[in-house]
């Protein structure tokens, strides 16, 4: 029944899903992408643990391996199937007697020992009444007469020690019955339980594939709103690189020009600030100069006093003629000429705003991501369109296989099945009170011959006397003999009943195990089954015949089974891409040629110039207004000598000491007079120069500084302007292909990984069939073999090995009861023969 039920399992499952012509499947990310399809919880365990009585069954095990040695039946089965297991038809055939050869010749083993079992189940009651019969006529050890033996102690203890010997051995084999039977029955109780986890497993699996298909379709929701998240971002995404790959280039020569418009004006200023200075410096020398000159020439005048040649004058008037010379002009300044032509030519590169057309190259590099976004949004609108599409297109998919619709039919198989399995499982239950309480009643009289044979040992071994003869023994020791013959009496009456039970529980357990369980779990039997041609002949396959309506494409219910142990999806195990290719339906390439299409249409015009011709001619008309070509040595060297050439104030001290060692008169009040004038020049010409000389003079360092290499400078930033410029020109449109295929790629791998991940989705994961090969284990193996088969084999083998003690037992026993047992008659005894009667057990 159970293996009956296990195939309706497996073939009602496969059969009820191909019940309509067609049948249906049931970089670059972040987390939002990472799609995760829910996972299904099932109740049922796939894997019980060993319990205790794991050794047990191995022995028994062990035990059926030894009867029955040979290995899997194969062939045999084959053609009993091909027969469909009626050996009559043409039994007069040599192939047919030659199949049952081959059946007996397997069952060899068991057949030996059944027919054992049906011998001791025949002879044990012809034999018992047989005992009984000739015991009525004082046969048999009828006979209430013990003769004398020399050896009666010796046989005494050893039939008593044989007994209970065989007494402990069927115990154990009682008690093996007992476990075995209350496994049987607490084990039996759990297969509803067992069952009922299974069906629920089974409507999950249905009822979660629905809504795991609608969370694979609806991930397409998600990936698609990350593309059109991109697709709107694209200014940043596909304008923002192609402005970073041109980026580093422009700022580099656009900083540059920047830093040179900058320098400009500040050597535009410096150069005002120079002319300025310089003129009043100018002006104000020529003053000194003009006043010293004057100074000078009227000393010499008055050096020409007569009184200058007198001898003692003289000396003097010729060392202050000799010191004139000092107050000559000390810097010359036709060398210090202005710099008007060099200003005209900057104002005239000035007049060009060179920072203003600096500013429009970087509008022309920072305004590529807005001018992306302006130009792409046509394409923009009918990416979005294609996307829509192609999400229309998968959803379709769901709509062209009817998932619900079928996943109803094979709900409601599931249901037949579930109400024929659970009225088995209530008959199943009914029966087995009965089965328990035969079993208990079959060990309950072991039991109960046991406790006889206990009970015979006890008093016959506590009632024996050594001075008591056979006519003199107590009440105890006959009361041992009486239990001992009643044990043999109920061993006779029960024996045959429970060897009866013991056979037939062996043939079907013992062919159970071996041509059920042991084939399940090596896959032996699928093998069988998935023999070509065996269960329809016009079918090579059959499940593929059933399944796929293609008898010849290799689908068997090994892989099937083996796919679902696995936890593979029903579309892979099933092979149902011979019947409906998700592959086709949800292929990559074909979606991605749509996208791609649309984004060869971007067009990107974008007119990126860093500087225009007129600031390349600012900048080059910079380079030759002469500013570097300033003799700046001339300048430095004049500007950086003093005023005058020897300190006026000292001078006029000097002269004013000459003077004073000259004679009052004229002379003397003459060069006086120069001594103060000196004095006011210094004080009112020199001084206020001074300051602005030394300005002056590092103003011309400055400039000099600034303009130092200048044409070599800006020589370079003209030819790294015109690189870039070509750099960007040549490859701006190289760039915006490269950046355009690069967003394409980003958005295409979104769907690469959407299709890719709902395909395998489709195939391996949505209704993983694991229920499948769960319910299947738990009908045959957990039901059938662990639940039913090893606890029954136990069952037979604790109680068959009781069973056949009991012959031995039997005969022991009666013979023992001759020791115990009060006899009407006894030899007489010698002396030497009584003293062995004292002997004591």
């Amino acid at each position: 029944m159970t293996l009956t039920l296990g195939v309706l399992l497996l073939l009602g499952l496969c059969q009820s899903t191909i019940s309509e012509d067609s049948l249906f499947p049931v970089g670059h990310f972040d987390d939002s992408l990472s799609f995760q399809l829910p996972k299904q919880e099932y109740e049922t365990k796939d894997f019980f643990p060993p319990d205790s009585f794991n050794g047990l069954f191995r022995m028994v095990n062990n035990f059926i391996q030894v009867v029955q040695p040979n290995a899997f039946p194969k062939d045999i089965i084959r053609k009993l199937v091909q027969k469909k297991f009626e050996l009559s038809m043409d039994y007069g055939k040599p192939e047919s007697v030659v199949l049952t050869l081959q059946v007996i010749r397997y069952e060899l083993g068991i057949l030996l020992c059944a027919l054992l079992g049906l011998l001791f189940a025949i002879l044990m009651p012809l034999v018992g009444l047989c005992f009984g019969l000739c015991r009525c006529n004082h046969k048999c050890g009828g006979e209430m007469h013990q003769r004398q033996k020399p050896n009666e102690a010796f046989m005494r203890k050893y039939y008593a020690l044989s007994l209970l010997v065989l007494c402990l051995l069927m115990s154990i084999g009682v008690i093996c019955g007992f476990v075995a039977n209350n496994y049987l029955t607490t084990h039996t109780k759990k297969t509803y339980s067992l069952a009922d986890s299974n069906f629920r497993d089974l409507r999950t699996f249905l009822n979660e594939t629905e809504s795991q298909l609608n969370y694979v379709l609806a991930q397409f929701t998600t990936t698609k709103k990350r593309a059109f998240s991109d697709l709107d971002n694209i200014k940043t995404l596909l304008g923002g690189n192609i402005q970073e790959q041109l980026r580093p280039h422009a700022l580099l020569v656009l900083d540059d020009i920047k830093a040179m418009a900058k320098e400009i004006q500040e050597i535009s200023v410096l150069l005002l600030l120079v002319e300025q200075v310089l003129w009043e410096l100018k002006n104000g020398m020529e003053g000194i100069y003009k006043n010293l000159h004057q100074v000078k020439s009227d000393m010499e005048r008055s050096l020409k006093d007569p009184m200058c040649n007198l001898s003692s004058v003289s000396a003097k008037c010729n060392s202050i003629r000799m010191t004139l010379g000092q107050l000559d002009s000390n810097i010359n300044l036709d060398l210090l000429q202005l710099l008007r032509p060099e200003i005209d030519r900057i104002n005239v590169v000035l007049q060009t705003n060179l920072s203003s057309l600096v500013k429009m190259g970087y509008t022309s590099i920072n305004n590529i991501p807005e001018i992306v976004q302006n130009q792409t949004k046509d394409i923009r609108v009918a990416l979005r369109r294609t996307l829509n599409d192609i999400g229309l297109n998968i959803i379709s998919i769901k709509q062209k296989i009817p998932i619900q619709e079928k996943l109803s039919v094979l709900l409601n198989h599931i249901d037949n099945l579930e109400s024929i399995i659970y009225r088995e499982i209530t008959r199943v239950e009914k029966y087995e009170s009965y089965r328990w309480l035969s079993c208990l009643i079959g060990c309950f009289f072991l039991v109960l011959i046991i406790i006889f044979y206990f009970l015979g040992l006890l008093c016959g071994i506590v009632g024996y006397h050594p001075k008591a003869t056979p006519i003199t023994r107590g009440c105890v020791s006959n009361t041992g003999g009486i239990f001992l013959m009643v044990g043999v009496g109920v061993s006779f009456f029960v024996s045959w009943i429970l060897m009866l039970f013991v056979t037939l529980t062996f043939v079907i357990g013992a062919n159970v195990k071996e041509l059920v369980c042991e084939p399940y779990q090596n896959m032996e039997l699928f093998q069988i089954v998935d023999t070509p041609y065996l269960i329809n002949k016009n079918w090579k396959y059959y499940l593929s015949g059933l399944v796929l309506n293609k008898p010849d494409i290799s689908l068997s219910f090994e892989q099937l089974y083996r796919d679902c142990k696995d936890n593979e999806g029903f579309y892979t195990a099933l092979q149902l891409e011979h019947i409906y290719n998700v592959s086709e339906h949800l292929n990559i390439e074909e979606h991605i040629r749509y996208v791609n299409a649309e984004f060869k249409k971007i067009k990107l015009n974008l007119d990126v110039v860093l500087l225009s011709k007129e600031g390349r001619k600012n900048l080059m008309d910079f380079s030759d207004s002469g500013v570097e070509q300033i003799n700046y040595d001339d300048y430095l060297a004049e500007t950086a000598k003093s005023v005058t050439k020897v300190g006026l104030l000292t001078y006029a001290t000097d002269l004013t000491a000459q003077t004073n060692k000259l004679p009052p008169g004229e002379l003397k009040s003459s060069l006086e007079f120069n001594a103060n004038a000196l004095r006011t020049i210094h004080l009112t010409q020199v001084l206020p120069l001074e300051p602005e000389l030394r300005e002056l003079h590092m103003n011309f360092q400055e400039l000099q500084q600034k303009t130092n290499g200048l044409k070599v400078k800006v020589t370079k930033i003209v030819d790294s302007l015109d690189s870039t410029q070509k750099f960007i020109t040549n490859n701006l449109s190289s760039i915006i292909m490269q950046e355009s295929k690069m967003f394409s790629a980003i958005i295409i791998s979104y769907f690469e990984h959407y299709l890719y991940w709902a395909k395998i989705s489709v195939t391996r994961n949505i209704a993983a069939c694991k229920p499948l090969a769960t319910a299947l284990d738990s009908v045959v193996d957990v039901f059938l073999c662990k639940f039913i088969t090893e606890p029954m084999n136990l069952l037979w083998f604790g109680i068959g090995e009781a069973t056949i003690l009991l012959l031995p037992a039997i005969i022991i026993a009666v013979k023992l009861a001759k020791y115990y047992r009060r006899m009407d008659s006894e030899d007489i005894y010698e002396d030497s023969v009584s003293e062995t009667w004292h002997l004591t057990l």
